[in-house]
């Protein structure tokens, strides 16, 4: 998933989001950060949000069931993955992936998942920690290896 084809996907839906919260659009326009012509312009298809729009929406309605429909249960991590071209760090807990996540690999106390919604992977370790995110299947793989070899130096 690339920046522009979230863009597409938060604008074609921002009506839909708007609704489920309950906001009128004079308040979800204040609350986005967008005048109310452009949020009409955006909900009529006649323009694109921004990426600092699509962020905001994401985050501030990332419990709604539109937004977990375009990008499984955690936004944030989609949209962080995409502006930082792939995150490798310790960072929240996770829920584990039980039902937003495809197991690939697991080994040394590592587990390697795909997201079913936006396809990206990760790594957790088994705290359900994520260490690593990214969309391109080659260097996750590769990450994982080496991320698990070293796991293995440890444990061993």
């Amino acid at each position: 998933m690339t920046r522009d084809e979230i863009i597409l996907k938060v604008s074609d839906k921002i009506r839909l989001i708007r609704t489920e919260a309950g906001y009128t659009q004079d308040k979800m326009a204040e609350i986005i950060g967008v005048s109310k012509k452009t949020l009409v312009q955006i909900e009529k298809g006649r323009a694109e949000a921004g990426w600092s729009t699509v962020v905001a929406v994401c985050a501030l309605f990332r419990e709604t069931e539109t937004v977990r429909f375009l990008f499984g249960n955690e936004p944030l991590e989609v949209l962080e993955t995409v502006a930082r071209e792939g995150i490798d760090y310790r960072k929240e807990k996770t829920l584990g992936g039980k039902i937003w996540w495809r197991e690939i690999k697991r080994s040394n106390g590592l587990i390697l998942q795909q997201n079913i919604i936006s396809q990206h992977y990760r790594i957790i370790d088994q705290d359900h920690f994520r260490i690593y995110s990214s969309f391109d299947e080659a260097s996750s793989t590769e990450r994982f290896e080496e991320l698990s070899a070293e796991n293995g130096g440890l444990l061993g």
